[in-house]
């Protein structure tokens, strides 16, 4: 230190460590600060060779304590820094450290108490103006940390520049830096509690990321969008219901279509806006749902394993063209579910792992906070926080981005702390069970919330297991969830289809046992993504015989599932029975959708979308058993099926029909609840879908006589491998 700077009133110490950026609260020492009568001011600026203090038309000389510090007298008036490098080059700034906190003490409250249902409001990159000076508030929660400083474009990446406030106890740090503006990269710089330096961290509560394999967060502007989509956000409650037609077309921007004249680049959130939502219309789904949109680092993941739960990816566009997709999507009168992934997070250095230096959102012991399986770390859903923390991004992306409803990924895993775990290898739960008492929890206060604050949307369960209640309402002792994927379902129709239909009579319970749990919850019969990677081949691929036979067996199978209690799901391109398997890197293929026998499993998906959603006894009672009946269950040697399915009084009945060989069955007699002509509504053998057209042109009429159970009778034609639906004709 100089003699001058000795005259200073700040120590050697407090000198030395803002020049090592060590400094625990900068504030107290940094900006103006009165000693005695006089006010001071105290900045910091790596790249000056002078530094002054510039108020009005005056300039104030600072003297150089150490290194960058720099230090002198300045009136108690607003004052703008002015920095002068050694080849005199100047550059004037305003100081971060002149601003007071932006936070209030109800955030601070809120924030420490585990409950600021709007976190993103506190914490994350807010641009703004404040005291007529545009910048950007950057918050972070770090509670062990020794010191954080915010680094990016706007300050050369140097930790000394911007070390935050700490508030209180929250373990939040915070600051307001001029001139940081939107588009602008950052990160964390933290020292841990030991005087470590950590990775720099991408931000938690970011709204946005750069480009992988790029890990930065960027300043991202989430205000004024200005929704137009008020209509659809009034009236979406009625698509949403458990007696509302809901078929869901499952999607993965990157790999729907690709542009192979630009580098084979995905379509942007602008483009999903046309295409995408165009063809989805076209092809009379209710709902898409999004792979995660979460930012994630690593694309293999599929968005499942994310770092950013708060910034739509920017693989596809910025924040406000994912909204332009959303809105598109509600002027063609479909609903947005997204994925959501609470239940893991990636390992990557950026990440949420060791944050601040300890395990703040990870458990510390492994046995609960690592899943083997895919070598993540679990959220430890007991701190007030991190529960805070997830429910609040739920809220988030239903209030910031008009999303209709989240798919909850991996539920099985978060409600047992022995999942995919050995004996020895998990901890019991305060009673000694393996039950996740924390998760639980947490689905319930998140789904009380998000329906409490959003009426009208959707949650959705993906759990595999038999866990009671996941679509029962809280006050019942449930989940709370709207829905509950059906994966029993999914798994025991799939394995009887793979079998050839010579030996479909021995299992012929597989597609007949579904119904004794069907209405236990509030079921989606899914066909995800998840059956068609990873060795397990396309839905065609699934099926036996030849060509057409697969297609046949393909087509019956659909026209099973639609007839089926249940919501409906299916993953992009098996709706045209995409041929192989789907590959994340590539695009679904279009040129299949083309060929005679592809674009005819297309419009039968599509006619059934169509059947579905104006046929109200296919949908009204889906998840109601007064709603399904069985005709003929007990047919194996014959490997046929056939159910009545009813909606509410005076919705005219639908009889559903199967038969899963290839012969054909003529002259067969089927019970049906009253006489008079029954109309022919589907038939998944017409010529038009890729079939033989064999069938009962057009209807058929039902006679009196009790016949499996009914008052009446019809006598049809069934088609190999095929699903007709009959319904009574109407004046």
């Amino acid at each position: 230190m100089s003699d001058q700077a000795a005259t200073l009133p700040i120590s050697a110490d407090t000198i030395a460590r803002l020049q090592d950026a060590r400094h625990d609260d900068p504030f107290a020492v940094l900006g103006p600060h009165k000693h005695g009568r006089a006010t001071w001011v105290t900045a910091i600026d790596p790249g000056a060779y002078e530094l002054a203090a510039v108020v009005g038309n005056k300039t104030y000389p600072l003297t150089r304590a150490a290194g960058p510090v720099f230090c002198g007298k300045v009136p108690a008036k607003p004052y703008r820094l002015r920095g002068t490098g050694a080849d005199g080059t100047t550059w004037d700034y305003d100081d971060a450290y002149r601003f007071g906190p932006v936070l209030s003490d109800l955030d601070e409250y809120l924030l420490g108490e585990g409950t600021h249902l709007r976190l993103w409001e506190a914490l994350g990159a807010h641009v703004m103006t404040l005291d007529g000076v545009a910048g950007t508030h950057f918050a972070v929660w770090a509670p062990n940390a020794a010191r954080v400083s915010v680094v990016g474009d706007f300050n050369a990446w140097d930790g000394r520049r911007h070390a935050m406030r700490r508030r209180g106890g929250t373990g939040v740090w915070e600051i307001f830096v001029p001139g940081a503006h939107d588009g602008q990269a950052y990160k964390y710089e933290i020292i841990g509690r030991h005087g470590e330096h950590l990775p720099l961290k991408a931000d938690p509560v970011g709204f946005g990321a750069q480009h992988p394999p790029e890990t930065a967060s960027v300043i991202r502007d989430i205000s004024g969008f200005g929704w137009k989509d008020a209509g659809w956000m009034g009236a979406r409650a009625a698509a949403n219901r458990r007696d509302a037609p809901i078929s869901v077309y499952e999607v993965h921007l990157g790999s729907w279509k690709r542009i192979w004249d630009q580098g084979g680049r995905p379509l942007s959130y602008k483009e999903a806006a046309k295409d995408l939502v165009t063809y989805a219309r076209d092809m009379g789904f209710t709902h898409l749902e999004l792979l995660p949109v979460s930012e994630y680092p690593f694309d293999g993941s599929w968005g499942y394993q994310p770092v950013g739960l708060y910034a739509p990816t920017i693989r596809f566009g910025p924040p406000h063209e994912f909204r332009d997709l959303v809105e598109a999507a509600h002027e063609a009168g479909l609903g947005v579910l997204l994925d959501w992934v609470p239940g893991h997070f990636p390992t990557d250095p950026h990440g949420l792992g060791r944050f601040d230096g300890t395990h703040l959102y990870e458990h510390a012991d492994p046995k609960e906070g690592f899943h083997n399986d895919w070598n993540t770390l679990i959220y430890n859903y007991g701190r007030a926080e991190v529960a805070n923390f997830l429910v609040a991004n739920a809220l988030f992306w239903l209030d910031e981005y008009h999303v209709d409803g989240l798919r909850v990924d991996a539920v099985a895993s978060m409600l047992y702390r022995d999942y995919s775990r050995n004996e020895g290898e998990w901890v019991p739960n305060r009673h000694g069970g393996r039950e996740n008492l924390e998760a639980i929890d947490l689905f319930r206060r998140m789904n009380t919330l998000t329906y409490g604050q959003h009426p009208g949307i959707m949650t959705v369960a993906e759990e595999s297991t038999s866990f009671p209640g996941v679509s029962s309402p809280v006050d019942a002792g449930g989940l709370g969830f709207g829905f509950k994927w059906n994966m029993g379902w999914m798994n025991d129709t799939l394995r009887y289809m793979h079998n050839d239909p010579i030996h479909r009579k021995y299992h012929h319970d597989l597609m007949t046992k579904p119904i004794m749990w069907a209405f236990s919850e509030n079921f989606i019969l899914p066909i995800s993504h998840d059956e068609v990677v990873h060795g397990k081949g396309s839905m065609l691929e699934k099926m036996p015989g030849n060509w057409w036979e697969k297609c046949a067996n393909l087509r019956a199978y659909y026209g099973y599932m639609w007839g089926h209690p249940g919501k409906k799901l299916l993953f992009m391109g098996c709706e045209f029975g995409q041929p192989e398997e789907w590959n994340h890197q590539g695009q679904i293929n279009w040129d299949a959708a083309a060929r005679p026998e592809h674009a005819g499993i297309q419009s039968l998906v599509r006619d059934l979308n169509r059947l579905y959603r104006t046929t109200p006894a296919l949908y009204a009672k889906d998840c109601e058993g007064d709603g399904f009946q069985w005709i003929e269950v007990h047919d194996a040697e014959a490997s046929i099926y056939s159910f009545l399915r009813r909606g509410n009084p005076g919705d005219p009945p639908v009889v559903v029909v199967c038969n899963f060989t290839p012969v054909e069955r003529s002259d067969y007699r089927l019970g049906v609840p009253s006489t008079g002509h029954w109309t022919e509504i589907l038939n998944t053998d017409a010529t038009v879908y890729g079939g033989g057209n064999r069938g009962n042109l057009g209807g058929v009429e039902a006679v009196e006589g009790p016949c499996q159970g009914q008052p009446a009778s019809i006598r049809i034609t069934l088609p190999p491998l095929a699903t007709l639906m009959f319904s009574p004709a109407t004046a």
